[in-house]
């Protein structure tokens, strides 16, 4: 949960170059302005009010904090130790019903890097290990306290293309026909137990995710089920909010091709919430996704033919969506492609588009691809993501433009409360900066 708003800070940054995050252009001698946890008032001509803390921005670039889609942060400390990754389950019983928020820690050392890096705020999503099926992921903000998790349960994620297809069995026709039987399956297990008429019809766009029906105990009150049912009673109770609308399923696919397909799911499950991810061939098919009203978390840097399904990948590619009228942020950070990177992927967005014959992102359409549009298509644009008045105060000092490479944070507010920028990196740094002997062992000559 965020930290709460009596712990906050009232402040106001004043004399600062603000971007609001909403895909304006940034604003020169701008001032921001955050009281119990909120975000008040941003922008030029932003009077300060009295008897509150004020800090000097000059030279200075304000912004809301970063908004990490689709990432591991806090279910991955060092990867190639198997104790502490908890991404993926190979061996596990069970799919759609798995569950990350039980094992995020906010301890992990990637998140410290990560919020250090500016980054506030992350939708954290499995990996998929023995189906197509990953789990459900959750939205947790980044803040040095033991509650990370803001919602559980937020989307259920599927792995097609090339992978899908290896985990279904070698085709993307077993994988189209797994996706598509287990959303059945799913469908007349609802009709069986009622599950999607509990708690309401609809979810709450505040929702903690404690109101959507989708604990798999109640798996166990409904009766009749077909016995030629492929999915656990547990995978099925976790597929009846996506089929009934009430949680998004995301989809990890490149291909165009795979693409369109997934499209179609919108005919057969007229309620289905879909969200594209990865999407590297997705200007081939922009009008298609534009037309179906699906937004897409794009991985900003895929443009090499890599594999099969990326042969036509560019760095022209999130530019066209976005010219099209795709609502596409940059989402899809593991691995080497950290969350702290994309200031550095939105800036690239940002010369591409300066290429002669390319498409690109301006400055402020690159700033809200990795803000306000990952935070809108998570399902909370209403909390955080920019910096407009009533949202949380999520809130990064930089040292210069943050989309050039030479440019960091210097403060960080997360629901107005000011974290250290203390991490594991830095320990390191500050330790075998300057060599001492003592009862550390000896640090490097």
């Amino acid at each position: 949960m965020p930290v709460l708003a009596q712990q906050a800070q009232d402040f106001a940054i004043t004399n600062a170059t603000v971007a609001i995050g909403d895909g304006s252009a940034p604003i020169q001698g701008g001032t921001v302005v955050v009281r119990g946890g909120k975000i008040v008032a941003a922008g030029a001509g932003v009077a300060v009010p009295a008897g509150i803390q004020v800090i000097d921005g000059t030279g200075k670039w304000v912004t809301p904090g970063l908004v990490s889609a689709v990432t591991d942060l806090g279910l991955v400390d060092v990867g190639a130790v198997d104790e502490s990754n908890d991404e993926y389950a190979p061996k596990a019983g069970f799919n759609a019903a798995l569950d990350v928020s039980a094992a995020i820690d906010p301890d992990a050392t990637p998140i410290g890097i990560s919020r250090a890096g500016g980054v506030t705020r992350a939708a954290v999503a499995p990996v998929a290990a023995n189906a197509i099926f990953a789990g459900q992921g959750a939205i947790i903000d980044l803040g040095a306290d033991a509650n990370p998790v803001n919602r559980p349960r937020a989307f259920q994620f599927v792995e097609l293309g090339e992978r899908g297809a290896d985990l279904a069995g070698g085709s993307r026709v077993a994988a189209q026909t797994v996706l598509r039987n287990a959303l059945r399956e799913a469908a007349d297990f609802d009709r069986r137990a009622g599950i999607s008429k509990i708690g309401g019809a609809k979810a709450s766009p505040t929702s903690t995710g404690d109101d959507i029906p989708l604990d798999p105990r109640m798996a166990q009150t409904v009766q009749g089920r077909a016995d030629d049912g492929l999915l656990t009673r547990f995978d099925a109770a976790a597929l009846v909010p996506v089929v009934s609308g009430r949680q998004p399923l995301y989809v990890h696919v490149e291909r165009a091709a795979d693409i369109r397909q997934v499209l179609r799911l919108k005919s057969e499950f007229p309620a289905i919430k879909l969200v594209i991810v990865g999407a590297a061939e997705g200007w081939r098919v922009a009008r298609d996704i534009a037309a179906a009203g699906v937004p897409v978390l794009a991985s900003a840097i895929t443009d090499l033919p890599g594999r099969f399904e990326t042969l036509a990948a560019t760095q022209s590619n999130v530019g066209r969506m976005q010219a099209a009228g795709v609502k596409v942020g940059l989402g899809g950070f593991y691995d080497n492609d950290q969350p702290r990177y994309a200031p550095q992927y939105a800036g690239n967005l940002v010369a591409v588009g300066r290429l002669p014959g390319a498409s690109g992102l301006t400055w402020g359409q690159a700033l809200a691809a990795i803000t306000s549009v990952p935070a809108d298509i998570i399902g909370e644009g209403s909390r955080f993501g920019s910096l407009k008045p009533g949202l949380a105060g999520d809130v990064v000092i930089w040292d210069g433009d943050p989309l050039e490479l030479s440019s960091g944070p210097v403060d960080i507010y997360i629901d107005g409360v000011k974290q250290s920028m203390v991490n594991h990196q830095t320990r390191l740094r500050d330790r075998y900066r300057n060599p001492q002997e003592g009862s550390l062992p000896k640090a490097y000559q």
